[in-house]
């Protein structure tokens, strides 16, 4: 077997295999000599056809099958050859099959990049630390409080927060449009829920009031068959109701696992929650911190092959999460969702290589005391906790991604005690809700 490869681009390569006619005579014969030995022919006994005759009937049909066999194996052995690492499916592209000439093809692929770390002493890491102060207590009482409010009908005009229960019909052109039509529809002004000019236009109505809202829908609104245009929605509000929240009692406490003690167990309860989940979002951002950092430090070519199988993987888990949540996919064009994921799923590749040769060349393994002892604090939120871990380790595919959760948090602790790390100081509210605080 001949081998030559050359390289066409930073990853693809060309491999030109030209295998000589006396290896496919060879193997073609001994097929046919194996099936002389089992096949029937009329005339002659069975194991006792003449091996002239095999070849005349089956010659033809045993070399395509040991061309096709070759083809396979050659190419695995001209990569163990050539010490390559192929991504994906090679693209191949066929020369000579004739009989006489053996067999030749040119081969296209994609190899794994050299990946060259750069040293982790040089990266600067930010590692946020958060306290939690007694109003960020406070303030979460009253989103709860918040969460568990009550409506109370009034006989009085509507204002901001009021609660509106509307009947609507909604025209384009004197025309009912499909969505545009709704009864017993409860409203909160000030919500955004609806266009701009909907809710406000309601402020000041009372319950039995007719009203006309002449608006327009966003140049950008997601239905392309309403977007831009001038809309008339006829409204008849039907009641008005304010909101109550509900008092700061036992019943209210009872609702969070609060059985007694009173408002300063509730308080401390709260703050013990708000604990655990400021610990597990400061995890959460300074380990993605850490991965931005490796990721931005070093530069290597990705494999397009692995680009396209983890932005279909996206693609599959974002519809598979639309159809959970009870979506449709009516309408839906997976080759613009494609493109949606293309950039951050190049970005995934590429960690993914350099963490890999990373935990590589570290030495760094999940270590199984820590693996039980995640899955076992997953599991103590549930009654019954041991179920949930058993059920986790039943399912080689679920511990596997419970391990590789322990395996990014190792090699995470091992870039950070070699590289510089500084503190910075984060508020509750941005830790809990990044991008959505001012």
């Amino acid at each position: 077997m001949q081998v030559s490869v050359e390289e066409s681009g930073d990853l693809e390569r060309k491999m030109t295999v030209e295998i000589p006619e006396n290896q496919i005579v060879e193997r073609v014969t001994e097929r046919l000599q194996a099936l002389s030995r089992t096949v029937k022919v009329d005339g002659f006994r069975p194991g006792k056809v003449p091996f002239s005759v095999v070849r005349q009937r089956y010659g033809a049909r045993v070399r395509e099958e040991i061309l096709s066999d070759v083809l396979r194996s050659s190419f695995s052995e001209a990569m163990t050859e050539q010490d390559l690492r192929p991504v994906g499916e090679p693209s191949i592209e066929p020369g000579n099959f004739e009989v006489g000439k053996g067999l030749s093809y040119v081969a296209t692929f994609e190899v794994y990049p050299t990946v060259a770390l750069q040293p982790v002493e040089a990266l600067n890491l930010e590692r946020p630390a958060c306290e939690i102060a007694e109003s960020d207590v406070q303030k979460m009482i009253g989103t709860l409080r918040e969460q568990h409010k009550t409506w109370i009908e009034v006989a009085r005009s509507a204002t901001e927060d009021d609660q509106v229960t509307i009947d609507f019909v909604g025209e384009i052109g004197g025309v009912p449009f499909d969505g545009g039509t709704a009864s017993d529809f409860e409203l909160i002004i000030g919500a955004g829920r609806m266009i701009d000019g909907f809710e406000s236009g309601l402020a000041g109505k009372v319950a039995g009031e007719q009203t006309e809202l002449n608006l327009k829908f966003p140049d950008a609104y997601q239905n392309e068959d309403l977007a831009g245009k001038d809309v008339v929605f006829k409204v008849t509000v039907k009641k008005v109701a304010e909101p109550v929240l509900p008092a700061l009692d036992d019943e209210f406490f009872v609702k969070f696992g609060v059985q007694s003690g009173g408002l300063e167990a509730f308080q401390t309860e709260i703050r013990e929650n708000m604990e655990r989940e400021r610990d597990r979002a400061l995890k959460r951002r300074f380990n993605s911190g850490v991965l931005d950092r490796v990721n931005e430090a070093n530069e290597l070519p990705i494999p397009q092959a692995l680009i396209q199988q983890e932005t279909m993987r996206m693609q599959q888990q974002a519809m598979q999460t639309m159809m959970q949540r009870g979506g449709s996919l009516d309408g839906f064009d997976p080759s613009k969702m494609m493109g949606f994921f293309e950039e951050p799923a190049k970005k995934r590749v590429k960690l993914g290589l350099l963490m890999a040769e990373m935990i590589k060349s570290a030495g760094i393994s999940a270590d199984p005391g820590k693996v039980r002892g995640t899955i076992e604090s997953m599991a103590s939120s549930y009654e019954d906790s041991a179920a949930v871990v058993k059920w986790y380790y039943e399912d080689p595919q679920r511990l596997h991604e419970i391990e590789a959760m322990c395996l990014e948090d190792e090699a995470v602790g091992w870039i950070a005690a070699r590289a510089t790390v500084n503190e910075v100081p984060i508020s509750f509210d941005d830790l809990m809700n990044p991008g959505q605080t001012g």
